[in-house]
């Protein structure tokens, strides 16, 4: 069963169950495969709905920050649900430990000497963890590697 049918049999369940929040996630992000459907011209690969939903949790994240920032714990926590509820559709997260494993391969690869080399490592490294791990954590894993250099 793909990503879009999950939801979908998800969606029904929530809406049996009356769980509102997950019902509304599920539609919100639903809303958004049919707009890239839309831009596309036509139906999505997995991996373009997997883009979706790391932008739908990408969203949440940054939310969650400026509403913590702005003193609205209420709402971060609302933020924090839907967060909880997109990441149940998204592969498996990659460990700080396996990134910063993949991290010394890829440098070893590029022969990157010092933090200059910063574009060169994340552009090789990037493409490899798409959808398993969080950029900005790839990021800091880069960087601290690459000063340790």
């Amino acid at each position: 069963m793909g990503l879009e049918q999950k939801l979908m049999e998800d969606m029904k369940s929530a809406m049996k169950a009356k769980e509102q929040l997950r019902l509304e996630t599920i539609r919100g992000v639903r809303a958004q495969l049919k707009n890239a459907e839309l831009s596309k011209g036509g139906s999505l690969t997995e991996e373009e709905v997997i883009e979706v939903l790391l932008s739908a949790a990408k969203k949440r994240k940054e939310a969650i920050e400026q509403y913590r920032l702005g003193g609205r714990e209420d709402r971060a926590g609302v933020e924090a649900q839907e967060l909880a509820i997109i990441e149940t559709y998204l592969p498996a997260q990659m460990g700080a430990e396996e990134i910063a494993r993949l991290v010394d391969e890829v440098i070893r690869e590029v022969n990157a000497a010092s933090a200059k080399d910063m574009g060169k490592v994340m552009g090789a490294v990037m493409p490899k963890v798409k959808g398993k791990a969080d950029g900005k954590i790839v990021q800091q894993i880069v960087r601290e590697k690459l000063a340790a250099l």
